[in-house]
């Protein structure tokens, strides 16, 4: 008789735990959604308010280096308190500044940073959900888990391909109520239904303490800085790539953005591809292809050649292994932190690629503009990528070594 009942409780678990993961990606793409609100209306707000180009791009970043920093103590907070409290919670804290930029705040530039920084709440959910997800799973589906509920990123390309519209049919009102009325839907409902894994246990030690611990994990930096070249370089390319393919070729906007979604949308689909790789091969050995690719392919691209097929080849290269790298990391993450600090380990890790995306454009931009070309750039990029390649195959690969030996000794 117990044989026979604990593959059934086995088998209810796992649909459980399939389950929280569907909610807690809803509740990531989202969020990422309203986060992502504000930067397609940076043209009709530089011509409503005859704001300068800084201006925009200010407006623009506010969110996005909010919700990277704030993933920090979010991340420690959802280590105490579980996914379970920290979903609904922030889902409903951000319908306030949503509502806030929709009727009001959107008629002048203080406002916009005002709504701005408190929107970049919705940016930290990425931090909830990686633990709340990882204790749901065992260690050998863990990568392929944590990779699907990446792929809520894709809430930014909802932003991207319904606010313009919606504000141009309805008034900019309505892209704002939408996204408030969704959110809170969705709160109402992860309320209800959500619950932690079984066995989840709050930290004894204080926040302050669990992130000064989790600052000291060797783990936490070598996630952060493998993540702040993967997820970083998304972001970097995500922004950038428009208005390189208009200079570097000579493309219609209309043309730029559309190729720029193809890099998007492959380098979403391909997150939770890295995570399974990570899970039957481990995650350094995904990680080291992939930013072996990523070398290769910046270093071909930086003499410029032909946009078909060699530069669509190595971009879409690229952006397949920036998209399975950042699935990896956060296998390699599931794989060395300590359980009660996944959390925590993931709040550092998820702001070091956010921030990480801030540098790549300022550097391109720079060196267009001194040298006219963009060669030096992309080949800072493969440099970059080649020394991931390197510490990935040394430091991690110790690193991961180590713990399987402490592992097999337990």
């Amino acid at each position: 008789m117990p044989n026979s009942a604990s593959p059934a409780r086995s088998g209810e678990h796992g649909r459980t735990a399939w389950f929280m993961l569907a909610m807690a990606t809803l509740g990531f793409a989202l969020n990422f959604w309203a986060w992502a609100l504000l930067s397609p209306l940076g043209p009709r707000f530089q011509e409503d308010l005859a704001l300068g180009a800084f201006e925009v791009a200010l407006i623009v970043a506010v969110p996005v280096v909010v919700g990277s920093l704030g993933r920090i103590p979010v991340g420690a907070l959802t280590d105490r308190f579980g996914g379970r409290i920290m979903f609904p919670l922030v889902s409903v804290a951000t319908i306030v500044p949503i509502l806030f930029l929709g009727i009001a705040g959107h008629n002048s530039l203080a406002a916009l940073l005002i709504g701005g920084f408190f929107l970049g709440l919705a940016g930290t959910t990425f931090a909830i959900g990686v633990p709340f997800v990882s204790a749901w799973f065992p260690a050998n589906r863990r990568g392929l888990a944590i990779g699907v509920f990446g792929a809520g990123m894709g809430g930014t390309a909802i932003s991207a391909l319904t606010t313009v519209d919606l504000a141009n049919s309805f008034g900019i009102t309505a892209p704002f109520v939408i996204t408030a009325i969704a959110l809170a839907a969705y709160a109402l409902v992860a309320a209800v239904v959500l619950r932690d894994a079984p066995g989840h246990t709050a930290p004894s030690e204080s926040m302050i303490h669990r992130l000064a611990t989790t600052l000291r994990l060797p783990a936490t930096w070598e996630a952060s800085a493998l993540y702040a070249v993967a997820f970083g370089g998304y972001v970097a390319f995500s922004v950038y790539l428009p208005a390189y393919l208009r200079t570097a070729y000579q493309l219609s906007p209309a043309d730029a953005a559309n190729r720029m979604a193809g890099f998007v949308l492959l380098a979403v689909l391909m997150r939770p591809v890295g995570g399974w790789l990570s899970d039957r091969f481990g995650p350094i050995r995904v990680l080291g292809g992939s930013m072996a690719v990523v070398a290769l392919g910046a270093a071909t691209q930086s003499f410029t050649l032909t946009l078909m097929p060699v530069a669509t080849v190595a971009f879409l290269a690229m952006a397949a292994a920036l998209g399975a790298a950042s699935g990896a990391t956060f296998a390699l993450v599931a794989l060395l932190a300590p359980p009660d600090k996944v959390g925590a380990v993931t709040g550092v890790v998820g702001a070091a690629g956010g921030l990480g995306g801030f540098v790549p454009p300022l550097v391109m931009g720079a060196v267009y503009g001194e040298f006219g070309s963009y060669a030096l750039g992309l080949g800072a990029l493969a440099l970059v990528a080649a020394a991931a390649l390197v510490f990935t195959a040394t430091t991690v690969r110790k690193a991961a070594e180590s713990h399987h030996a402490g592992m097999a000794g337990v």
